[in-house]
């Protein structure tokens, strides 16, 4: 407790609430040496610190430090890396490998690093769902279909895993697509602008 009170009593030396309080204070010092305030000066500096304390806005606490989209980026790219060493070890029929081959490479588009990650990490919807693709929508699919087709061996006849699959990869495919499509969008708009605002100049 005693090593807190010269952190506490310091802290409430750079606050708002003495700064303020305290160029009221020299106010009434001032107002005192010009005969203002007569023998109640000690009354009136008094008086004005409190005002001033009271009327300080408040102490804002700090925003919590939680990385910035490059840094959940960076930390994407090597989950993502995770991702594609599973896969290599999984065997898929063909048309489910094919369709697994278009989502990957479109993802790995998407997270090179350049100026596609650099207007990425500005759109934190579009972060979001990337990492739900690859943290989990696609490890889940595969893994999905990987237990199930064990156990279509026990129960033949029924519908085959892996058009699951593909329809499940079809939708991701779709997904990551559209995300492609809003981000170049974006960039369009800006390069609209951009020539609107050189137009307009001249």
């Amino acid at each position: 407790m005693a090593t807190n009170r010269p952190s506490k009593l310091l802290g409430y030396l750079e606050s708002r609430k003495n700064l303020t309080g305290s160029a009221c204070g020299i106010v009434g010092l001032a107002l005192t040496f010009a005969g203002a305030a007569g023998p109640y000066w000690p009354v009136v500096v008094a008086g004005l610190y409190g005002a001033g304390a009271l009327l300080a806005p408040p102490e804002r606490p700090p925003l919590p430090d939680f990385p910035d989209p490059s840094a959940q980026l960076d930390e994407l790219r090597e989950d993502y890396g995770k991702l594609r060493a599973y896969l290599t070890d999984v065997e898929l029929p063909p048309a489910a490998a094919g369709h697994l081959t278009e989502l990957t490479d479109l993802l790995t588009a998407l997270l090179d690093p350049g100026w596609v990650a650099e207007v990425l990490a500005q759109d934190p919807e579009g972060v979001h769902a990337l990492s739900r693709a690859v943290r989990q929508d696609v490890p889940e699919a595969v893994d999905t279909f990987v237990r199930t087709r064990w156990w279509t061996r026990l129960a033949p006849g029924t519908e085959p895993p892996e058009r699951h699959l593909e329809r499940q990869l079809s939708v991701l495919h779709g997904e990551a697509q559209s995300l492609a499509t809003t981000l170049h969008e974006a960039e369009a708009r800006r390069q609209e602008s951009h020539t609107r605002y050189l137009e307009d100049r001249s």
